[in-house]
């Protein structure tokens, strides 16, 4: 008997959609699916979460120097000339960074072979690349989810089943951090 649920596809296919539904539940809170694939997210998903809970505090805080660039009343950098060259000019700035240590690294990386790029695309600027941001899951991870589940031992997920898709007859069901 194996392991997992083949779900009809190749390794690949298997792979690349469990990956994408794991990233859309983690991203959105809650995702519709058919009850096999929402079986099998739920195992990956799990198991990213709670390695986020027991990683979740292991840094230190360290202060750094940053050099930044100095900006004037309307936002732009200032510019000095110097040897006949303008040049921007930078102030040194204290920052107060969060180093990981060796397993949360470790946890963020293996959380990373999971988890697909996450980009924002904010309603008023749909159909174009301005404004669009960047989305950190294993951040949310470990600053937004980890935290609510810290008093928790597992459970993470609820699966709601939703009743029979028309086309199909597949039960589909509504999985969903709880």
């Amino acid at each position: 008997m194996a392991g997992y649920r083949k779900l009809g596809r190749t390794s690949n296919q298997r792979k690349a959609l469990l990956r994408n539904q794991v990233t859309n539940l983690l991203y959105h809170g809650k995702i519709r699916t058919t009850e096999a694939k929402a079986k099998e997210i739920r195992r990956i998903t799990e198991g990213l979460i709670a390695l986020a809970v027991k990683e979740k505090d292991n840094y230190e805080t360290v202060t750094v120097q940053a050099k930044v660039a100095r900006k004037d009343k309307d936002g732009k950098r200032v510019k000095e000339v110097v040897d006949g060259k303008k040049v921007t000019v930078f102030d040194t700035v204290e920052k107060q960074i969060q180093k990981d240590n060796a397993s949360r690294l470790h946890a963020r990386r293996q959380m990373l072979k999971v988890l697909y790029p996450v980009t924002d695309v904010p309603k008023e600027a749909a159909q174009k690349k301005a404004n669009t941001k960047s989305v950190d899951l294993t951040k949310k991870l470990f600053d937004e989810i980890a935290p609510k589940y810290a008093d928790r031992k597992g459970g993470y997920t609820r699966i709601v089943k939703i009743g029979q898709r028309k086309g199909d007859a597949a039960m589909e069901v509504l999985i969903e951090l709880v």
